[in-house]
């Protein structure tokens, strides 16, 4: 099978291309700029690079949240469009899931997480892949004691976020507390990829949404000053 597998979900940049079900190339960028400029340029090189073409494709895998809202609608309306036109499937796999499986040798349990600003981040808890507390945002704090009130002798934190928080992490669950290292703080896309590849995919590519888990920040401020009120696009609330 031959993957593609975006991931759009921080301000990391990544895909990745499977051929026969095996890792064949990924760009991985960490420039704090838009992915609209730099997603199509990306997939379009890996392409050139490894010597195929997207009519080689048999699904799209794509981190459909939770994350940065932009990003994730940019990855997810790029995958969408992407397999419609090539007719193929596509795959959407938590950007948590995806960022624990970094942590899937760690005998403890993983905490993944992405700064959701306001002290709040996305999260959940994984244990060697597997989710047994499902994705969320929460307050960091609310997190942590919800964690240090578990009988688990060691979370391993894996996040682009991690030196952010570190601190609050720290204070709050002491020695029980693992940072990851660097290297292991991003989506890896042959793992997206490889995840993607063990899930059904959407009956319906129109069908197919992101997980944002909170509203866009417009959104949520709209609906604060038009209470009871049904937002319509195109129209007036009413």
């Amino acid at each position: 099978m031959n993957v593609l597998a975006i991931d759009t979900a921080s301000y990391v940049l990544g895909v990745g291309l499977l051929k026969d079900g095996k890792p064949l190339g990924s760009i991985v960028t960490h420039e704090k700029k838009n992915h609209s400029l730099r997603l199509m340029p990306a997939i379009r090189s890996l392409f050139e690079e490894v010597d195929m073409t997207p009519k080689d494709l048999d699904r799209i895998v794509v981190d459909h949240g939770p994350g940065s809202y932009t990003g994730v609608r940019i990855g997810v309306t790029t995958a969408k469009t992407m397999a419609y036109s090539l007719n193929i499937p596509v795959v959407g796999v938590s950007s948590l899931e995806a960022l624990a499986a970094n942590g899937s040798l760690f005998t403890g349990e993983t905490v993944p997480f992405f700064d959701a600003r306001r002290g709040q981040v996305f999260t959940g808890l994984y244990e060697q892949g597997t989710s047994i507390l499902e994705d969320r945002i929460i307050m960091l704090d609310e997190w942590l004691q919800i964690l240090s009130e578990r009988d688990t002798p060691k979370y391993l934190f894996i996040s682009p976020d991690a030196m952010q928080h570190r601190t609050l992490i720290e204070s709050a669950l002491g020695e029980r507390a693992v940072m990851a290292p660097a290297p292991s703080e991003i989506v890896r896309p042959e793992a997206l990829a490889l995840i993607g590849m063990t899930k059904e995919a959407d009956e319906s590519v129109h069908g197919f949404t992101p997980n944002y888990l909170r509203l866009a920040e417009a959104e949520s401020k709209w609906r604060e000053a038009n209470p009871g009120k049904v937002k319509t696009y195109g129209g007036s609330g009413n």
